[in-house]
């Protein structure tokens, strides 16, 4: 599957919380003042559904999305790219990283280390 822009991004995850709407429904769960126009929302759902991550059920000229793809498939997907593409496939070099980072707190640390001792 292709990659998602930002702004798709963004519409799928407000598909993933509705599981499924029409276009007005996804502007105004966005919650954006100013509402960004309908016709950029619609075009972006029309890109997903071409990439397909969106399917769509129609009534009339009207067409119901909802996600053709799970919120957790997608984060696999993009989780395994980045991991493969800036970590070598590599726990050590994600978790050295992540402390290198100091995005890891002491918690963080131990809820790891019970999380390895479980399942090792």
């Amino acid at each position: 599957m292709e990659e998602l822009t930002k702004s798709e991004e963004k519409i799928m995850h407000v598909l993933w919380q509705l599981g499924k709407g029409f276009v007005k429904d996804i502007i105004e769960a966005l919650d954006e003042n100013p509402a960004p126009p309908y016709n950029t929302i619609s075009s972006i759902v029309r890109l997903l559904e071409k990439k397909g991550y969106v399917q769509y059920k129609a009534y009339g000229k009207t067409y119901e999305y909802y996600p053709a793809i799970s919120k957790s498939e997608y984060t696999k997907k993009t989780f395994a790219k980045l991991y493969s593409g800036y970590f070598n496939n590599s726990p050590a070099s994600l978790m050295s990283f992540l402390v290198k980072e100091e995005k890891l707190n002491s918690k963080d640390i131990e809820e790891i280390k019970a999380i390895i001792n479980k399942n090792a």
